[in-house]
């Protein structure tokens, strides 16, 4: 089982917002996950993310997609 860290959409038309989960990598964009980490909303520019979360995650070998990665990295989320 290959876990990813990823985004979920919600949000109404034209007015997304995000979710950071951590899910299997077989499963749906938007179908079940393991664990919510946090929320994403891009037109404020928010990240709001549980740190001690993501390192837990990624320490048990999670891969982040590389839009969670830039999200990360842009907000200095775990610090890299």
């Amino acid at each position: 089982m290959a876990v990813k860290l990823r985004l979920q959409r919600f949000g109404s038309n034209k007015r997304p917002f995000y979710r950071v989960v951590a899910s299997e990598s077989n499963r749906a964009r938007d179908g079940r996950f393991l664990e919510i980490l946090g929320t994403y909303d891009p037109l404020i520019g928010k990240v709001s993310v549980d740190a001690e979360k993501v390192q837990k995650w990624l320490g048990n070998g999670a891969q982040p997609t590389e839009t969670v990665r830039s999200l990360f990295k842009k907000y200095d989320v775990i610090g890299k």
